[in-house]
């Protein structure tokens, strides 16, 4: 039998458990022994297993089967969340997925709960679930920036425990991803896009206001991890120096979180032998 690629398996080797922050190699390739180019040969191969058990996973949503799975995706700016939505998300039948991006609430949406767009956006039965930020800004943006008091966000750890849970009962499979990058990483990929005409488009002036905030989000990250990760609904951390790394992490933890599902495609719902009668008649 070939030697894994993976020391360990990637649910404990990115495990959020004891993660600190602050301390977190950016660079590293937890759990992978390979290099860059076999990491890319890789991701193919695990691309095409992806997408055969997504597939699996649609066929039986559309015969009634509630499960589904959630992908949480956060990290400050050029992390790699549009990346991974691209280059794994991408290789799955896009019928069988719900994507969502959260960016500041809307009129409509600060005049509820925050957590009322969530709800509303919670993957449907045989769906892979993207949240692009998600209820987690309400715990990461909001508390930096100081946008309601500390005895207001400071219960939306527990809130959103019980959210989860919720969901997790309900069938659905929570894989939340902090992807992180260093500051000097996320200064090359932001002068890339001040470089290129086509990626104009992606570069928000404000981005380079919230490098000023690092520490803080650091804080404030670290709260999350230590608050919010559950048997129910775990946190992973992805170091996203290496753009390959992120998207084959995130492409095994996916593979992963399917395959505990044990799914097999649904039986027909009609009289086989019949209906070749009646093809074969027309």
């Amino acid at each position: 039998m070939p030697k894994s690629p993976w020391s360990v398996p990637v649910t404990e080797a990115l495990h959020a458990s004891g993660v600190r922050v602050a301390d977190l190699d950016t660079n590293a390739t937890p759990g992978f022994r390979g290099d860059k180019k076999a990491g890319e040969l890789l991701l193919e191969e695990r691309r095409a297993v992806l997408s055969g058990l997504q597939e699996k996973l649609y066929a039986n949503g559309r015969s009634g089967d509630p499960r589904n799975i959630l992908l949480v995706l956060q990290g400050m700016d050029t992390a790699g969340k549009g990346g991974i939505v691209r280059h794994v998300i991408g290789s799955v039948d896009p019928q069988g997925v719900d994507h969502a991006a959260f960016g500041v609430p809307s009129a409509q949406e600060r005049r509820h709960h925050y957590l009322w767009r969530i709800r509303r956006q919670l993957p449907r039965g045989g769906q892979i679930g993207v949240f692009d930020r998600s209820h987690y800004e309400d715990v990461l943006v909001v508390r930096v920036h100081d946008l309601v008091p500390p005895d207001v966000w400071g219960k939306r750890y527990d809130e959103i425990n019980r959210f989860e849970r919720t969901a997790a009962n309900a069938g659905t499979t929570i894989i939340k991803v902090a992807m992180f990058v260093s500051l000097d990483e996320q200064r090359k990929r932001l002068t890339q896009r001040l470089d290129r005409p086509d990626k104009y488009w992606k570069f928000d002036p404000a981005d380079i206001d919230e490098r000023a905030y690092w520490p803080a989000y650091q804080e404030a990250y670290q709260a999350v991890l230590d608050r919010t990760c559950t048997e129910y609904a775990p946190w992973y951390v992805i170091p996203s120096d290496r753009k390959w790394y992120s998207r084959l992490a995130v492409t095994e933890l996916l593979i992963d979180a399917l395959g505990k599902l044990d799914l097999d495609w649904p039986p027909a719902r009609f009289d086989i032998a019949e209906q070749r009668r009646r093809l074969a008649d027309l």
